[in-house]
């Protein structure tokens, strides 16, 4: 008798837990259809959309036909303009090297195709000749010379967030220091929302 009262009172608790399970087991038979129907997964290459935070998706077993990813090169941090201005010199028509202006329009080329917006900072540079005040205020007429050059190219004002000198304090070691190669624009760029 005991046996059989033990054996009445399992099967009395266990009936809850049977009837929750059957109402249940066909929502976990179609779970695995549901996940593989409607839910993304992170892909780098294939058909794929690209979410606002500029990751690339793909369905697992969804359509074929979206827009395939294209991860746009990242800006590089740091970027060096070796726009060698003539003596004393800090507009664009005073350099020495022309081709220099196309890396330049080939790195705002390349800012305006990031999806992130990036923050922006130009250091401009001289040699040695000439006093420190007067070599800290030519460096920053070059730096923002290519601030109002970047602005004529489409780079939003509000992206460049410092425009300074360091005029003759950061010498290049592999150049004397009154070399044209002392003179120039160092970009540095950080990432924004």
């Amino acid at each position: 008798m005991r046996n059989h009262i033990t054996t009445s009172r399992l099967a009395s608790l266990a009936a809850p837990f049977a009837v929750a399970f059957a109402l249940t087991a066909p929502l976990v038979a179609n779970a695995g259809d549901y996940m593989n129907e409607h839910f993304w997964s992170a892909q780098p290459e294939g058909t794929a959309w690209v979410t606002n935070y500029g990751e690339c998706w793909q369905s697992l077993h969804g359509a074929n036909d979206l827009e395939p990813c294209v991860v746009a090169p990242a800006v590089p941090k740091e970027f060096t303009v070796r726009l060698n201005f003539e003596f004393d010199k800090y507009r664009l028509e005073n350099i020495v090297n022309d081709s220099e202006l196309q890396r330049l329009d080939d790195y705002i080329a390349q800012v305006q195709d990031t999806p992130v917006r990036e923050q922006i900072s130009l250091t401009g540079h001289t040699d040695a000749k000439g006093s420190e005040e007067y070599n800290y205020q030519l460096g920053k007429r070059r730096a923002e010379t290519v601030q109002e050059y970047m602005i004529s190219k489409g780079i939003p004002s509000d992206d460049i967030i410092s425009v300074e000198s360091r005029g003759k304090l950061d010498m290049l070691p592999d150049y004397d220091v009154f070399s044209v190669q002392q003179r120039r624009v160092k970009i540095n760029a950080e990432y924004g929302g």
